[in-house]
């Protein structure tokens, strides 16, 4: 009954991660209207919460009362789901070697969209912030790109004080500075760019994230091999389950 117990704790996790999303989308006036959640032009974070959580809650649940209840149709439901998931992500994995400069593409893609949308979601500013400043960049391939964003476009029409500027996180961070500045990136992208270099990172993000692969692509396979291992681990783990329910049942 490991797997069992395994699976429960999974499925609560699952259940907090959707529980949290829905709170998050409640706070944001979502639910009561479903047709905002596609207003949004950039990328709701809220939808890894959700969509993780409902696929760790469906999981969890078939293999939680599956082994505990020795319910086989619900073990193989738990079985066949996870293989699909594995088969996904390996598939995604094959493409994104193959069609590496698509892929950039795409990548460069949901950037831009995602700064356009800056303003737009609380959510995908404070990740957007983050982004930006572990990997030390600015924009998808340099601070202009926040050009496509109405608050800091350099346009003569534009009244925004943000205007010519960029995201307190695309600034270099003094040390000495204890209390955070976040309009650091007023006015910034009117000084020549060897002078921006000493206010704010000037290197797009894009590149920034394709060196972080490169100097920990170990950690990252690492990382991908030990949850596929699992995937498979659980697999044989809920047939094995079924097999001995089946010889038991034909012993009765």
């Amino acid at each position: 009954m490991k797997t069992g117990h395994q699976t429960c704790v999974a499925k609560l996790l699952g259940a907090a991660f959707l529980a949290i999303g829905l709170w998050a989308w409640a706070e944001k006036g979502v639910l009561s209207n479903i047709s905002s959640i596609t207003d949004l032009g950039g990328f709701d974070p809220v939808w890894l919460f959700v969509v993780t959580g409902a696929v760790m809650f469906v999981l969890g649940f078939a293999g939680c009362i599956g082994a505990l209840r020795e319910n086989t149709s619900l073990l193989k439901f738990f079985s066949v789901f996870l293989g699909l998931i594995f088969f996904l992500e390996l598939t995604a994995g094959i493409l994104a070697f193959v069609f590496k400069d698509w892929i950039k593409d795409q990548l460069n893609f949901f950037i831009n969209n995602n700064v356009k949308a800056y303003r737009d979601d609380i959510d995908l500013q404070n990740l957007i912030d983050f982004a930006q400043e572990y990997w030390s960049c600015c924009g998808a391939h340099g601070p202009n790109d926040w050009n496509l964003n109405i608050y800091f476009n350099c346009t003569d029409s534009n009244p925004s004080r943000e205007r010519c500027g960029v995201p307190f996180s695309c600034c270099v961070k003094d040390p000495a500075e204890d209390v955070l500045n976040t309009q650091c990136g007023y006015d910034v992208r009117l000084k020549l760019e060897l002078e921006q270099q000493s206010y704010i990172y000037t290197k797009g993000c894009v590149g920034q994230f394709e060196k972080w692969l490169q100097d920990n692509l170990i950690v990252v396979a690492g990382v991908f091999v030990a949850v596929a291992l699992l995937q498979i681990f659980g697999i044989c783990l809920a047939q094995n389950l079924v097999s001995d329910i089946r010889a038991v049942k034909a012993n009765w």
